[in-house]
């Protein structure tokens, strides 16, 4: 076929089929020459060179070239890394762009720009490597973007009512028994029936999946120890859904798997929230490979050094940080972010490491151009945007600082519950203000309490039930001498370090993991689980599964049957939660009685039933403690403008080793009291609701029991 190539236009990046042809247009500013590479069937690879540029877009139509052509790039310019500038035109780079990518980079010498040796030297990376890699690198395809959405909408669930359930789309089917073998780690694994109901039946309103955009999946240090890079957090392209989880294939099917994804769970109400990682990329440092953005232009797309360019600064622990003080990164970001709200409907976001996009020279500023921009932006400013409020470098934790918009992985509050429920010191203080919604991170900003993402564990870390079961983490499987991975993890074995037969020990481990759902699920704010802890879900003791893509990170859906009775009192937690508005406020607690029933919205009382005194408030070693929750308090109307009326609750936290004993406080008055919850139980809930046969109740040790006075109060 005879190429005839057009001037075509300087917009929109990347591959653009227009029913007739294909426009492509790739920004580099400091570039001397651009080749469109076009490859066919045979891998047969057709060079042509880009000639036109406009604002240092380089740009051409293509007549006659349409979807399923694959493409990537070479870009020519000065190789000179002490500069920061490392042009290699033997490197096929991927378009930063592409809509879909077909298959994964291949370790080998010829990716890196510099010649490998079996001995680095230092300064190898100086020197030029004449090695053409395109047998090695993914090629980026041109895809037909069309697809029937039949209505589709956004649930658009009000913050206060969302639930978050983290997964990863190869974990959260890969094993799933109900999932056909052939879509099983996929899009469309996640799409199916049996997942979907499962979220349903346990009441959550969200997913939140670890990154899709299309990473490196064989980073050179894994490769070596036979490993992989299992969560995703090494993107080299910011818009194309990795194509490792499709069922359709990987000749642009992945784009219309990702839709139907999003279609079917819209359908079902649950909103698609996506983990994404703008702070860095999969190219690493100055000894990484030349992928992408390295090649295509590094000192426009990276932060250098600036004293030394030939170095990275590195806010992320990977190697490199994307330099979002370029205007092309901040539209490359912003591209990305509202194509997959526009073109692929998701709903939100949650920002890997997000102080690193804060850094607009080296400390982080809340004010950043990034924020600003997001602020401003019709599209982004309506979606749910969800921060990792810290970065490794100085300054970087953060929690409690992004700006309005903005909701945060509330660190302090994991902490906190951990602490609480383990021996080991947290003021009463302390866990007062996170099982409230932290407001003392976020009221005086302006926010409420949907603004702190309550969590007690995540992907990265022990999963709920290896928290209640080690104490050290166990990473030998990663191959890097049980280095790797968090050494303080704020858990506790229940005396025995992991598996074990002790019946007694298994039922303390059942009912701290009770614990710790209850009362993330009775906090203000909105809730995260991880998915597969409300089955039991272990991962031998491994807090880094970065790696490990199989049965150990996977979620074991067997386990449902094993531990059944810990499933159905989280699905029973949801649903209680979904029914009493005073556990999902939209506003804060003000500590007074807002529609004259005479008692406070929220009281804290000792076991004896008294007030809470400043001295408790400030004990680390206290570890009993009730509040009351005014169902007839709750300040904020519903969205009709109704006036928002609910039951009354006590809950008694007990985190000692021995039981103790709950006064009613007297300033309760005479109410009606029924147990509801008391986690030293199996099944969690009583069935039913038991009255209180008088005016105190014993707390078993390590439990919660939850108390509901129903409405209306008598006078």
């Amino acid at each position: 076929m005879t190429l005839t190539l057009w001037p075509g236009r300087s917009h929109p990046l990347g591959a653009t089929w227009d029913g007739n042809g294909t426009n492509f247009a790739l920004f580099s500013e400091n570039a001397t020459a651009v080749e469109l590479c076009l490859f066919d069937a045979q891998d047969q690879e057709t060079r042509i060179a880009l000639t036109e540029v406009s604002n240092y877009v380089w740009h051409g139509y293509l007549p006659g070239i349409g979807p399923g052509q694959r493409y990537g790039f070479r870009v020519h310019g000065p190789h000179d890394p002490e500069a920061g500038q490392r042009f290699n035109p033997h490197k096929l780079l991927i378009d930063p762009y592409g809509r879909a990518i077909a298959g994964d980079v291949r370790h080998g010498a010829a990716i890196f720009a510099y010649p490998i040796a079996e001995v680095l030297e230092a300064d190898r990376d100086l020197d030029f490597s004449p090695l053409d890699d395109a047998a090695l690198v993914p090629k980026c395809i041109v895809v037909d973007p069309s697809f029937d959405w039949g209505g589709d909408v956004h649930p658009d669930t009000p913050w206060h009512e969302t639930v978050i359930y983290e997964a990863h789309v190869r974990g959260l089917t890969q094993r799933h028994p109900d999932v056909p073998e052939h879509l099983r780690g996929t899009y469309a694994g996640v799409a199916h029936p049996a997942v979907i109901g499962h979220l349903k039946a346990l009441g959550v309103t969200a997913l939140e999946l670890l990154p899709v955009h299309h990473f490196n999946a064989h980073p050179g240090h894994l490769v070596s120890v036979g490993l992989r890079n299992y969560w995703g957090y090494d993107s080299l392209n910011y818009f194309a859904p990795y194509s490792g989880y499709s069922a359709a294939g990987m000749q642009g099917e992945q784009v219309q798997e990702f839709k139907a994804m999003v279609k079917a769970l819209h359908a079902e109400g649950i909103e698609v929230i996506l983990d994404v990682v703008y702070n860095h990329t999969g190219e690493g440092n100055h000894l990484g490979p030349t992928l992408t953005l390295r090649g295509i232009d590094n000192e426009a797309y990276y932060r250098l050094v600036e004293e030394l360019p030939r170095y990275y600064m590195d806010f992320t622990g990977c190697g490199n940080s994307l330099n979002v003080c370029h205007p092309q990164v901040l539209k490359l970001i912003m591209d990305s972010l509202r194509y997959w709200v526009q073109e692929m409907h998701v709903d939100g976001f949650r920002f890997d490491l997000a102080s690193a996009l804060a850094r607009e020279l080296y400390e982080v500023n809340s004010l950043a151009a990034f924020f600003d921009i997001i602020h401003q932006d019709p599209i982004l400013s309506t979606t749910k945007l969800i921060a990792e409020p810290w970065d490794i470098g100085e300054g970087g934790y953060q929690v409690g600082n992004f700006p309005l918009l903005w909701s945060e992985w509330n660190g302090k509050y994991r902490d906190t519950m951990r602490d609480f429920w383990r021996e080991s010191p947290c003021r009463l203080g302390e866990f007062a203000f996170r099982l409230t919604g932290s407001s003392d991170l976020y009221e005086s900003n302006g926010k409420r309490p949907h603004a702190s993402i309550n969590f007690i564990t995540c992907h990265d870390g022990f999963t709920l039930r290896d928290l209640v079961s080690y104490n050290e983490k166990h990473n030998e499987a990663n191959g890097e001498g049980n280095r790797d991975g968090e050494s303080y993890n704020r858990s506790w074995n229940c005396g025995v370090e992991g598996e074990t037969d002790d019946p007694l020990v298994l039922q303390l481990r059942l009912r701290q993991q009770r614990n710790l759902l209850a009362t993330l699920l009775l906090s203000q704010g909105v809730p995260m689980l991880l998915g597969g802890d409300e089955f039991g879900r272990t991962q031998r003791g491994n807090n880094n599964t970065y790696c490990q893509d199989n049965e150990l990170a996977w979620m074991d859906w067997n386990s449902r049957d094993r531990h059944a009775s810990l499933l159905t009192f989280t699905q029973r937690l949801l649903a209680f939660r979904r029914q009493h508005p005073v556990f999902c406020r939209r506003d804060w607690f003000q500590g007074r009685a807002i529609h004259g029933s005479g008692i406070h919205d929220i009281g804290w009382y000792d076991p004896a039933g008294a007030d809470i005194s400043d001295e408790d408030w400030q004990a680390g070693d206290a570890k009993a403690i009730s509040v009351f929750l005014n169902g007839q308090e709750i300040r904020t109307p519903d969205a009709q403008g109704n006036r928002v009326v609910d039951d009354s609750f006590l809950i008694c936290f007990n985190a000692q080793g021995e039981t103790e004993t709950f006064a009613i406080p007297p300033a309760l008055g005479d109410r009606p009291w029924q147990l509801v919850i008391d986690t030293k139980l199996e099944a969690g809930f009583l069935d039913p609701p038991r009255s209180l046969p008088g005016e105190t109740l014993v707390v078993g040790a390590r439990s919660l029991v939850l108390l509901m006075a129903p409405e209306p109060f008598p006078a």
